[in-house]
C-alpha cells in the first residue's frame, strides 16, 4: 500500500456544516457581488482583526497588487526584489512599468536597503518589497529612502496576514500593502485578495479601480478592471475568520516542533524569524547547504520518494525566467545572495492539520539522507 503524500501546504477547511447558514443568507438576500452584505461585513471585521484602517477585498491577490499600482498612479521604473513569487513582477509589467532587480539580504530574504539606493535613477517612481515568508522587510530603513527621493512604497504582503512587530500591523507600513487569500494562505477565501490602505479617499479610489471604474450609473472615472469578490468567497472567509486564530496556535507548534527536530542536522540551516515579530509561521523554509551530504535538487527528489512534497520557494529566481531575463537588472551577478538562497531554499509542509507523525516522518526522511 502506498505512502499518503505530505504535501508542502493544505488548504485550511471548516466545519462544512458551518458554511451552510452563510450559503442560505447569500441564496435568500439573492445578491451574489457587486459589494454585498457579506463583502462588506468580511472588509469591517478584516479590518478590525488586522489593527488596520481600510480592507479592499478583490476577487485574487495578483488583480490586488495590479489595482494596488494603478492607485498609486506610477510611472516609469518599480524597485523589486527578485526572490518572490512571479505574480509580484508580472503586476509591474503588466502596469506598463519597468522592474529593477535588487539583491536580497542573506539572513531576512527580504529586498536589502543598502542597495536600493544604487538602482535609482531619474525614471524611478516606487519601491515595491515582499514581506518573504511573512518576515517583516527593513520598513524604517525602505521609508528614509522612499522619503529621501519621493518615491512611493507598496509592499507586496502575500504572506504576511496577521504579522505584527512593536508598532502593529506591519501592513500599516508603506503607501499600500497587498494580502493574497488563495487556497493555500494562512488565511484563505478560496481565491481572494486585499489591498490595505490608510485614507478613505483611497479606499474609494481602490473601490472604483476595481469595478471598472465606475463612479455612479452614468459615469466611468477609471479604466478599472473587475476585481470584486463574490459574496460565496467573502462568507468562506468570514468564516475562516472565526478559526484563523486556533489555525495560528497550530501553526506555532509545528514550527517549533520542527526547529527543535532539525536542530541538529549538519549543513542544514532553519531561516530564523525576525527579532520581535508576531509570526504567522506561514512557511517552512530550510537552507541545504554544502555540509549537508546532498544537495537541494537530490533532497527534494528523494524527498518525493517518500510522497512528501516540499517546494523550492523561490526557484528558479523571477529575472532567470524567460519574460524576464531582457531586463538589465536581471543579470545574475548582481543579484548574488538572491541567486545562492534560491539554489539552497526548500520549504518543508506546514499547516495546521500537519500531524505529529507526519513531522516525524519528514524529519527522519531528512536525517536518514545524512
Amino acid at each position: 500500500m502506498s505512502k499518503p503524500p505530505i504535501y508542502v501546504t493544505q488548504p485550511t477547511l471548516p466545519p462544512l456544516d458551518e458554511f451552510i447558514p452563510y450559503l442560505e443568507k447569500i441564496w435568500a438576500s439573492k445578491i451574489l457581488s457587486n459589494n454585498g452584505p457579506m463583502h462588506q461585513e468580511l472588509e469591517k471585521e478584516l479590518a478590525e482583526y488586522l489593527g488596520v484602517n481600510y480592507v479592499a477585498l478583490f476577487n485574487n491577490g495578483t488583480n490586488a497588487l495590479l489595482t494596488a499600482l494603478q492607485a498609486l498612479e506610477l510611472s516609469g521604473e518599480v524597485i523589486t526584489t527578485p526572490y518572490s513569487f512571479i505574480a509580484t513582477a508580472n503586476s509591474i509589467v503588466w502596469n506598463g512599468l519597468t522592474p529593477v532587480f535588487v539583491d536580497i539580504d542573506p539572513i531576512t530574504l527580504n529586498l536589502d536597503p543598502s542597495k536600493i539606493e544604487a538602482a535609482i535613477t531619474d525614471k524611478t517612481t516606487a519601491i515595491m518589497p515582499v514581506h518573504c515568508y511573512g518576515n517583516r522587510c527593513d520598513v524604517g530603513a525602505i521609508k528614509e529612502i522612499a522619503d529621501k527621493h519621493g518615491l512611493k512604497v507598496l509592499y507586496d504582503a502575500a504572506h504576511a496576514f496577521a504579522v505584527k512587530d512593536a508598532g502593529g500591523s506591519i501592513l500599516n507600513h508603506g503607501d499600500l500593502s497587498v494580502l493574497s487569500f488563495h487556497a493555500t494562505k494562512v488565511f484563505n477565501t478560496l481565491e481572494g485578495g486585499a489591498i490595505i490602505c490608510h485614507t478613505e479617499q483611497m479606499k474609494s479610489h481602490i473601490d472604483k479601480l476595481k469595478n471598472f471604474g465606475i463612479a455612479d450609473e452614468v459615469t466611468i472615472t477609471d479604466a478599472g478592471i473587475n476585481g470584486k469578490m463574490s459574496e460565496v468567497n467573502a462568507a468562506f472567509g468570514l468564516l475562516q475568520l472565526k478559526h484563523v486564530d486556533e489555525a495560528l496556535q497550530k501553526r506555532k507548534l509545528i514550527d517549533e516542533l520542527y526547529r527543535e527536530k532539525l536542530s541538529g542536522v549538519k549543513g542544514l540551516t532553519v531561516v530564523d524569524k525576525v527579532e520581535g515579530l508576531k509570526s504567522n509561521y506561514s512557511y517552512f523554509p530550510i537552507l541545504i547547504e554544502n555540509e549537508y551530504p546532498l544537495s537541494r535538487d537530490e533532497l527534494y527528489e528523494k524527498l518525493k520518494t517518500e510522497h512528501i512534497f516540499a517546494r523550492r520557494y523561490f526557484y528558479p529566481l523571477i529575472p532567470d525566467s524567460d519574460p524576464y531575463i531582457r531586463f538589465k537588472s536581471s543579470l545574475l551577478g548582481d543579484l548574488l545572495n538572491a541567486k545562492s538562497i534560491s539554489d539552497k531554499v526548500l520549504c518543508l509542509p506546514i499547516y495546521p492539520d500537519l500531524k505529529t507523525k507526519e513531522i516525524e516522518i519528514i524529519v527522519r526522511a531528512i536525517y536518514e539522507y545524512k
